[in-house]
C-alpha cells in the first residue's frame, strides 16, 4: 500500500474541522507520539490531531479515507506491542480529549465512558458508588480505558473476574469511512446477529475508532487478604498455582515473580522490609477477596496449607493497607524495572494454567540454547506469563538475528502446549510476523477479510496484526 504524504492543504482541512481541538506539526508533539512503551521503537507521524467531538473524528476519517492518508489512533501510549505507532507516518489521532465519564447507571450497574478516561480514575469513580470495575492492568494509573478495550486488557484480577471483554456491553465506533455506529445494546444478554461489540474488543484500533464505551459493573467487595509466598524452586511456584485451584480455591489474584523480577523491582522502587534469601528462586503473590472477612482468612489459611507441600520459605502476610500497597507496587513496577536495567524484548505468552511449569522449563532451556537471560513474571492464575528477554551480554548480531529464531521456537512450544502468542498485550507491530505459528493460512485469510470489510482501503492503523 502506497499512502499519500500529507500536504499543507490537508493540514488546512484538518484545522477547519469543527470540534478539532488541535492540529500539531511541531517536532515536540510529533516526537511524543513516535513511541510507546514497546522496547525502543520509533516512528514519526506527519501530524498529530486532537479531536474533541465524534463529529470531528467522523469528518477526519472520511477525508483521510478519500485521500488515502493513514490514521493511527492513540490513547495514553502505554502499549507493549507497538499498536499505537504510526509506522507509515500520516495522522496520529490523539484521543486524550475524550476524557469524560458520561453516565453512571447505578440501577443497572453500568457506566458509559469516553475512551480517554484513565482506568484507575474510572475504577475510583464507580467505587464511590459502591461498584467495581475489575480489570486492572499494571499501568492502570496511566493507561486509558479505550486502549484497554482495543487490547482486551486483563491484569492480576482476571483470574477471578475475567478480562475487559467480559465487561463491555456496547460501543460507539467511527468506521474508517467516517460512518458512526453502535455495535450492540446495553443489555447483559444479546443473541441478535453477529457480535460486533466483541469483534471490536481486542481489534487493536484496526477496525474502527472507539468513541464511547458502555461497561457492566459489579458490586464492590469490602475486604481482601494478601500474602507473598517464596519458593526455592521456580517451577514449584508454577506447580502450586494449579494445586490451589484443584483444592477448591479461586484467588482474586495470583501473580508469579521470578527472583530477578522482585529484586529489580525492589531496587527500582527503593522498597525495603522484604527479606530475599539467596536460595529463593520465585514468589507467588496471592490475594483473596470478598465480603466475609473471617471466610477470607479461612480460605487464605487453607491456601497456605496447600503451598506448605512445596519447598518454600517464610510466608509474608500483608497485615496493613500500607504493606498491601507496597507489595502491589512491587508487582506492578516489574516491567518498568526490567526496562530500566537493560535492552529487552517482552513476550506475552499464555498457556493453559496447568502447563505453566513446562512453559517455564522451556523458557530457561531456550535461554541456555540461544544465550539470553529471561526474567519471568505475570498472571500465573490464568496462565499468562510475561517473558522479558534481556540482552545483557548478547552481541548485537545475535540479538538482531539469532534471537528471532529463539522467539519462534518459544511461540511454537507455547502453541504446542495449547496456548497462544499474547494474553493481553496484543499483536500490534512486534508480534505480527509470528501469527503463522498460531493460525493456518485459512484462519489468517478470514481475519484479513474482516479487516477488508471494515477498512477496504486500509488506512486505519496499517502495518499491525498481519505480516506484510
Amino acid at each position: 500500500m502506497v499512502f499519500k504524504k500529507i500536504t499543507a492543504a490537508d493540514i488546512a482541512f484538518f484545522q477547519s474541522i469543527e470540534g478539532m481541538k488541535a492540529v500539531l506539526t511541531d517536532n515536540e508533539s510529533l516526537e511524543s507520539c513516535a513511541s510507546d512503551e514497546t522496547e525502543d521503537l520509533h516512528y514519526m507521524p506527519e501530524v498529530v490531531v486532537q479531536a474533541q467531538t465524534v463529529a470531528a473524528i467522523s469528518r477526519l476519517m472520511a477525508y483521510c479515507n478519500e485521500q488515502l492518508i493513514p490514521v493511527t489512533p492513540r490513547g495514553a501510549g502505554t502499549g507493549l506491542s507497538g499498536g499505537a505507532l504510526p509506522v507509515y507516518g500520516g495522522v496520529v489521532l490523539d484521543m486524550k480529549a475524550f476524557d469524560k465519564i458520561i453516565h453512571l447507571d447505578k440501577r443497572n450497574l453500568q457506566v458509559t465512558t469516553e475512551p480517554g478516561v484513565i482506568t484507575q480514575v474510572l475504577q475510583d469513580y464507580v467505587k464511590e458508588a459502591g461498584l467495581f470495575y475489575p480489570p486492572d492492568p499494571a499501568s492502570k494509573g496511566s493507561c486509558f480505558i479505550g486502549g484497554n478495550v482495543a487490547e482486551n486488557s486483563g491484569g492480576p484480577r482476571a483470574v477471578k473476574y475475567g478480562v475487559v471483554k467480559d465487561y463491555v456491553l456496547n460501543l460507539e465506533v467511527v468506521l474508517p469511512d467516517g460512518e458512526v455506529v453502535w455495535t450492540g445494546a446495553n443489555v447483559l444478554k444479546n443473541a441478535t446477529g453477529y457480535n460486533l461489540t466483541q469483534l471490536m474488543v481486542g481489534s487493536e484500533g484496526t477496525l474502527g475508532i472507539i468513541t464511547k464505551i458502555v461497561l457492566r459493573l459489579i458490586p464492590a467487595v469490602r475486604h481482601d487478604v494478601l500474602m507473598l509466598v517464596p519458593f526455592r524452586q521456580a517451577v514449584q511456584a508454577c506447580e502450586a498455582v494449579n494445586a490451589i485451584f484443584m483444592a477448591g480455591y479461586t484467588p482474586s489474584a495470583m501473580e508469579f515473580m521470578e527472583r530477578d523480577a522482585l529484586e529489580w523491582s525492589m531496587r527500582y522502587t527503593q522498597a525495603t522490609g522484604i527479606s530475599l534469601p539467596d536460595d529463593i528462586e520465585a514468589h507467588l503473590l496471592i490475594e483473596v477477596d470478598g465480603n466475609d472477612k473471617d471466610a477470607l482468612y479461612n480460605d487464605m489459611e487453607a491456601i497456605a496449607a496447600v503451598v506448605q507441600h512445596y519447598d518454600i520459605g517464610d510466608v509474608l502476610f500483608a497485615d496493613t493497607h500500607e504493606q498491601k500497597q507496597m507489595l502491589w507496587t512491587l508487582r506492578r513496577k516489574v516491567g518498568e524495572a526490567v526496562k530500566s536495567n537493560s535492552i529487552y524484548k517482552e513476550e506475552d505468552t499464555v498457556v493453559p494454567r496447568a502447563e505453566l511449569p513446562e512453559l517455564l522449563r522451556i523458557i530457561k532451556q531456550l535461554g541456555r540454547e540461544y544465550g539470553f537471560q529471561s526474567v519471568c513474571y505475570g498472571h500465573a492464575g490464568d496462565g499468562n506469563l510475561h517473558v522479558n528477554i534481556v540482552k545483557g551480554s548478547m552481541s548485537d548480531e545475535d540479538w538482531n538475528t539469532k534471537l528471532t529464531e529463539g522467539i519462534r521456537k518459544l511461540f511454537a512450544e507455547v502453541v504446542r502446549l495449547g496456548g497462544t502468542l499474547s494474553g493481553e498485550h496484543g499483536i500490534g507491530l512486534v508480534q505480527k510476523d509470528y501469527m503463522d505459528i498460531a493460525f493456518s493460512n485459512r484462519q489468517l485469510q478470514i481475519m484479513r477479510s474482516i479487516k477488508q470489510v471494515f477498512d477496504p482501503i486500509g488506512i486505519l492503523n496499517p502495518g499491525k496484526v498481519f505480516a506484510d
